[in-house]
């Protein structure tokens, strides 16, 4: 009997084990059959729009890929950011860090099988970013939405198991702060714009483009801003093994002023954590996801200094 006992024991902790690790994923791909294509990256659009989401940017990345590198990965990918602007209100409010996954992004794609697939992050990987708590009910609400969009575009859809091994070191976030200097009759909004100005100069030469930034208005804040950016030369080639980086990229960085408070802070994912989080081994993509962390690091730490 103690023996049966101590069985059943460890069934029941191996199964605790199990549910843990993958309720502590980053990221959540929802999966349907498409042989027939009856679904496609519109589709996907509009049914996150009927539920509320707002799909502002949906690339057809095989077209840029083919463009630029004469080949493609996948039967069909792109990446799309989108937002629910009621919901990230509120969590400003409290929670400035929610600008680094403002937009949230989301990769689609069709594999091999031709089961159409669409990575995003999951609530423990929207949580572990912005270290807002996973028990929040503003973040929950964000998280159920996304699933309630997901259920919408690819009906009959489940969740993949999902494997990755998250990096735990302390430089999950890359972060900045600094004071802007008015100039008689300047204002923190047109000092905020120069450095925008400034900023999207000195990474477009360097390969960084930016689909899509934000302007969020809101009583706590001189001014909230988001930059959506992405390198092809990153994505390329982490895509072809790891599709569902569409979770992660483009990545956001974020640049705001709290009122009555004279620092600036500015702040993105590190980029090189993709690494350990999508279990990258190919030393060329290392090689180029690092090269990204570097190159946005460094004309930041020289824009802020």
């Amino acid at each position: 009997m103690k023996k049966i006992s101590m069985i059943f024991i460890s069934a029941v902790l191996a199964l605790g084990a199990s549910v843990l690790s993958a309720n502590s994923q980053n990221l959540q791909i929802f999966s349907v059959e498409n042989k027939n294509g009856a679904i496609t990256a519109k589709t996907v659009e509009k049914a996150f729009g009927d539920v509320g989401v707002v799909v502002d940017v949906n690339n057809d990345m095989n077209s840029i890929f083919s463009k630029r590198y004469g080949s493609v990965h996948h039967k069909k990918y792109n990446l799309a950011i989108f937002t629910n602007d009621k919901l990230l209100k509120k969590l400003m409010s409290e929670y400035p860090s929610i600008g680094m996954i403002t937009p949230l992004t989301m990769s689609i794609y069709v594999d091999a099988k031709d089961n159409i697939n669409i990575s995003t992050l999951s609530l423990h990987g929207m949580s572990r970013i912005t270290k807002i708590p996973a028990t929040n009910p503003d973040l929950i609400a964000y998280s159920k939405l996304v699933d309630a969009a997901l259920h919408k575009a690819l009906p009959n859809g489940k969740y993949l198991s999902v494997n990755h091994a998250p990096n735990t070191n302390e430089d999950l976030v890359t972060e900045f702060t600094t004071e802007f200097e008015l100039e008689k009759g300047a204002t923190y909004i047109s000092a905020k714009n120069s450095f925008k100005k400034e900023f999207e100069g000195e990474i477009s030469p360097v390969g960084f483009l930016v689909p899509k930034s934000y302007t969020l208005e809101h009583d706590a804040y001189d001014f909230f801003d988001t930059y959506s950016i992405i390198r092809f030369n990153a994505i390329y080639p982490v895509s072809k093994n790891h599709p569902d980086a569409g979770a992660y990229a483009p990545f956001s960085v974020v640049i705001y002023k709290k009122k009555d408070d004279d620092t600036v802070h500015i702040a993105y994912p590190s980029i090189d954590n993709w690494i350990d989080d999508l279990g990258i081994k190919e030393e060329a993509t290392i090689k180029a996801v690092r090269e990204t962390q570097e190159k946005i690091k460094n004309i930041l730490t020289e824009l802020t200094e």
